[in-house]
């Protein structure tokens, strides 16, 4: 998106050098100044703001040498459209604001007609200004109600999750304990038929306590098919990576070789990555996002790196919460500002490969 503004700032402001409408003849420098307008827009993500004033500055500076006319709002718009877009609305509408009213008293001064500068071409120049302003709002608004959406999503997510496992404990609870108690009841049978000399009794017994773990261990492994089953693998694992990253600019890449783990680190694993998502996508919307997933001998890698420029959830409750899940398994989680100015959330798990 950003090479694609930066073409077309530069086609248009050169286009505009080209039609020379005052007939004085297009001096080189023009040129160079409709490159760079489309050059500052490969950072316009980074430093909107600076963007925007070094676009304005320029263009004062473009006419303060008298090159060819190329209008005000179709130099700056790209620049006020991507202001806007990161959310600095003031700081657009102001530099549209001062723009205009030093183009529009140098004009003045200068002798130009005051009927064709204030009845036609003035409310043109503002009206295409407010559209790239108003443009990059609506845009930012969108973006973040996707987010919302998103979050809401993972929210329920995570309660049907929640769910599901105390729904899944309860059942688990109440075989283990029936089986337990048929166990130690069997077990003291066939322990007093021993001492009775009862060899018959004490087989019974014997086999009641085999069938009974028989069927504990049948039960707990359906449990555990159930919660891994390629076709519909449970929620809150990494298997339904897609559904955290679908229709974000998240790039993902696995490190070493997949392998099943543990449910309680799959999930904490999920977990981390949802709330660094959700972060990302809050505090810095339409950001590029790098995951890395490191598969290790005895662990499990999370590396969530942030482009945007805020600190994503630097000290609210998602990261304390992320920290909580991580030290309950033994792990560690680093959270942090890198030096090249991406936020970055790395967790290590201990994982070793499920049985």
């Amino acid at each position: 998106m950003s090479v694609v503004l930066g073409l077309l700032t530069a086609v248009i402001v050169a286009v505009a050098v080209a039609a020379d409408v005052r007939g004085d003849g297009v001096h080189p420098v023009a040129y160079l100044f409709a490159a760079g307008f489309g050059a500052l827009m490969l950072v316009r993500r980074r430093h909107p703001v600076g963007v925007l004033v070094a676009t304005g500055v320029g263009l004062l500076g473009y006419y303060a040498l008298g090159l060819p006319p190329i209008g005000l709002a179709l130099p700056v718009g790209a620049a006020l459209y991507s202001a806007a877009e990161a959310g600095r609305l003031r700081w657009a509408t102001a530099t549209a604001a001062g723009l205009v009213a030093i183009s529009s008293a140098a004009r003045s001064l200068g002798g130009e007609d005051p009927g064709y500068l204030y009845a036609y071409e003035l409310p043109t120049t503002v009206a295409v200004m407010a559209a790239a302003i108003l443009l990059g709002d609506v845009v930012r608004t969108r973006r973040l109600w996707r987010a919302e959406a998103a979050d809401r999503a993972a929210r329920e997510v995570d309660r049907r999750m929640q769910h599901e496992r105390v729904a899944l404990a309860r059942d688990l609870h109440d075989v283990l304990a029936h089986t337990i108690s048929v166990v130690t009841l069997h077990a003291d049978v066939a322990a007093e038929a021993i001492e009775d000399g009862n060899t018959s009794a004490a087989r019974t017994a014997v086999r009641r306590v085999r069938e009974a773990s028989g069927g504990a261990a049948r039960e707990l492994r359906g449990t555990l098919a159930a919660l891994r089953a390629d076709e519909d693998p449970p929620a809150g694992v990494l298997a339904r990576l897609g559904e955290l990253t679908g229709g974000a600019p998240v790039e993902v890449v696995v490190d070493g070789t997949e392998r099943p783990l543990p449910q309680v680190v799959d999930s904490t694993a999920y977990r981390i990555v949802q709330e660094a998502l959700t972060n990302a996508r809050r505090h810095a919307a339409g950001h590029p996002v790098r995951l890395t997933i490191g598969y290790r001998p005895s662990s499990l890698e999370l590396t969530i790196v942030n482009e945007g420029a805020a600190e994503a959830g630097a000290g609210g409750h998602g990261l304390r919460g992320m920290r909580e899940r991580v030290a309950l398994l033994g792990g560690t989680l680093h959270a942090g500002r890198a030096e090249d100015g991406t936020f970055v959330v790395a967790a290590t798990l201990p994982a070793e490969a499920a049985a």
